[in-house]
């Protein structure tokens, strides 16, 4: 039976990739809020059937889990974009692979794991972006001195 015993895990899904994916489009990244819930769902859809259909043995669960975060990995390789000034779309990359987790743990019915990790992740997006802005300037100056320096 999935509907509606998987309902909560579904939800939980929808919900905690809605709050990190806010924090994506507010911040104006690619990766926003629509891409990172449907990651976050999907992550859970295919734990949920892969416990469905692993009929108790523990190893067709991993092995379908391991292949959510290759597929995932193919998605975060998608991001990343390589130019002259470096390399951009890391943290678009590792959040996706993050929110794949949170997905899994839905779908796993590991909602403290999937809530605590979720609260984590936006505390560190939002609080470690305002350090980079700080540090910036600093970064900058110490380009400048090297420089000057060779």
């Amino acid at each position: 039976m999935v509907w509606p015993y998987y309902a909560l895990s579904l939800i939980s899904a929808t919900f905690l990739g809605t709050v990190i994916g806010l924090e994506r489009q507010l911040s104006g990244k690619a990766a926003g809020m629509r891409t990172n819930v449907l990651i976050c769902l999907g992550a859970a859809v295919f734990t949920i059937i892969s416990k469905k259909m692993s009929g108790g043995y523990d190893d067709s669960v991993t092995r379908i889990a391991a292949q959510i975060v290759t597929g995932v990995g193919f998605l975060g390789a998608g991001a990343i974009i390589q130019d002259r000034g470096g390399i951009h779309g890391l943290t678009t990359a590792a959040t996706i692979w993050l929110v794949s987790s949170i997905g899994m743990a839905c779908g796993a019915e590991f909602y403290k794991l999937a809530v605590i990790t979720t609260v984590i992740a936006v505390v560190v997006l939002i609080g470690l972006a305002r350090l980079t802005k700080v540090l910036e300037p600093h970064k900058e100056k110490d380009k400048q001195e090297h420089k000057k320096s060779h």
